[in-house]
């Protein structure tokens, strides 16, 4: 038993890591493409060589970026027959299928056409290879949203039957698994937040070279550009990250409760703006939740319930009930689940004796305690409860820094507009600093949605543990060495790499003069 939890551990890390190196790679191609199809744009509308040489320099980037991103997703979609070969059995038909369109829809069309982005300059005309730079766009944007199909179905199970014949779900409806609010909202929230840190990629760069004084003309407009798009694309993560809290609200009430280190609900509740856990507390105890905190009266009720007097439950009511706001409490729902895991059981030996009576019998049990069949897995009621301080800080800082960047965003295109952004070098080098503190926000975006949803592989239907294949600890051990050294090898490259890009600057390569300052 040990080391089979010691397997479904280091399975989860090695996912993990996966997980994490890939989403390094992943926002910044979201958003560069669209970046870049917009600047070519304005390269054929203007028909200016300078737009062309920003264009091409940008593109290099997202090239970069590009082609190391897409070796660890195929990994990561690999572990999913290596290490939670369980997972796969259960839901495999639906979950791969949004997968599958993801490889034969989106995936072609961003790799067919990025042969003619990247190589076709003066080899197609130029209505053609901007058609190209915005089909690459627009695919590797589709490809994001068919994989978060299948991430938002992990966490809200819609448009599935499950079959007792062969102990396998099924899909009952497409339609419902690719439209569901959860997976529609958690897309348009997280290519928001690619966008947003693309922005500040372009910005900060290009604050770089205005600082050392090389490409300044250059410079300046792809400035305008980012900030332009990011402020755009950060008031958007606003309104859809809105919509994303109001989902979990409704579909994961303890992700929420954890995310806000609410313990007993409440009406009219607040927002923690800053708050400081209190290590010690348990759920049970009459400790203090905080240490210290600053709370918006009735944000939080506003927020997920859409009105300021709502009801909010916390941690304590989803573990025990809540009886007056018709809430059943976790113990009740692992008894339910247990009734539903054993009529699937005499199912199966009803139907070896070929007992039709005893298996429509159980198969009326087992349809009716469904809703609660992962739970019948879970030993104790507090199984339920992710990382109450990870979800917590991680969904705090994610806010905070998606607030500093709005402001980030209007201060330099405003500056950027009056020509007065060079005179203000603090400035310019915040917006350099600002670089990797976009990727903390979205791997604490990351961390919120799948911490947040534990101990399940999929919402109330199959935890971690069961989800993962029975290997030896030590094979998976070795696999997580080795990934972590290719991971950070291929991230060493491509940082090395862009450096050189960034070295050589907005320079053609036909151009003679590398020492090109772009109207310095």
């Amino acid at each position: 038993m040990v080391n089979e939890l010691a397997s479904v551990d280091w399975a989860r890390a090695q996912f993990a890591l996966t997980a994490l190196y890939h989403f390094l790679f992943v926002p910044l191609t979201l958003g560069l493409s669209f970046i870049v199809a917009i600047m070519e744009t304005i390269y054929v509308k203007t028909d200016n060589p300078q737009w062309r040489k920003i264009t091409r320099f940008w593109l290099t980037l997202f090239a970069i970026n590009f082609a190391i991103g897409v070796a660890t997703g195929i990994i990561m979609e690999f572990e999913f027959g290596t290490n939670w070969a369980n997972y796969s059995w259960f839901v495999g038909d639906i979950f791969g299928a949004p997968l599958a369109v993801e490889g034969i829809m989106a995936f072609f069309l961003e790799a067919t056409f990025f042969a003619v982005m990247f190589f076709g300059w003066d080899k197609v005309s130029k209505k053609f290879h901007l058609l190209s730079t915005w089909f690459v766009a627009i695919g590797s944007n589709l490809s994001a949203f068919w994989i978060l199909v299948a991430n938002g179905w992990m966490q809200y199970p819609i448009g599935t039957i499950f079959n007792p014949d062969t102990a396998r779900n099924e899909m009952s409806s497409f339609a419902e698994v690719a439209l569901s609010p959860v997976a529609v909202s958690k897309f348009l929230h997280t290519v928001a937040s690619g966008y947003v840190i693309s922005a500040l990629f372009v910005m900060g760069i290009s604050a770089l070279y205005l600082l050392r004084g090389r490409f300044i003309s250059e410079a300046k407009k792809s400035l305008i550009v980012g900030a332009s798009f990011g402020l755009i694309t950060s008031m958007f993560l606003f309104f859809s990250g809105d919509e994303s809290a109001y989902r979990v609200t409704q579909h994961q009430p303890m992700k929420l409760a954890a995310m806000e280190g609410i313990y007993q609900g409440e009406h009219r509740a607040g927002i923690t703006a800053f708050g400081i856990l209190n290590p010690d507390k348990k759920p049970g105890d009459e400790k203090e939740v905080f240490l210290f905190d600053i709370t918006i009266p009735y944000a939080l009720s506003i927020l997920g319930n859409r009105s300021p007097n709502s009801f909010v439950p916390g941690i304590e009511d989803l573990l025990h009930g809540n009886e007056k706001q018709g809430i059943t409490g976790i113990d009740s729902r692992i008894q339910s689940g247990k009734l539903a895991l054993s009529a699937l059981k005499d199912y199966k030996e009803a139907k070896a004796q070929n007992d039709t009576e005893a298996m429509n019998f159980n198969r009326g049990i087992l349809e009716s305690n469904m809703p609660n069949f992962g739970y019948g897995y879970l030993e104790k009621p507090e199984d339920a409860i992710p990382p109450i301080a990870l979800t917590f800080y991680s969904f705090h800082i994610m806010v905070a820094l998606g607030s500093a960047f709005f402001v980030l965003f209007i201060v330099v295109l405003y500056l950027a507009m009056a020509n007065n952004v060079v005179q203000f070098r603090k400035i310019l080098w915040l917006c350099v600093i600002a670089i990797p503190f976009g990727y903390i926000a979205a791997e604490a975006g990351w961390i919120i949605a799948e911490v947040g949803r534990q101990p399940w592989a999929i919402q109330d239907l199959l935890p971690v543990g069961i989800a993962a294949t029975h290997l030896s600890s030590v094979h998976i051990q070795v696999s997580f060495f080795i990934f972590a050294f290719l991971f950070t090898t291929l991230l060493c490259a491509e940082i090395g790499i862009m450096i050189k890009s960034i070295k050589k600057g907005f320079v053609e390569e036909h151009s003679v003069d590398s020492t090109h300052k772009g109207g310095k």
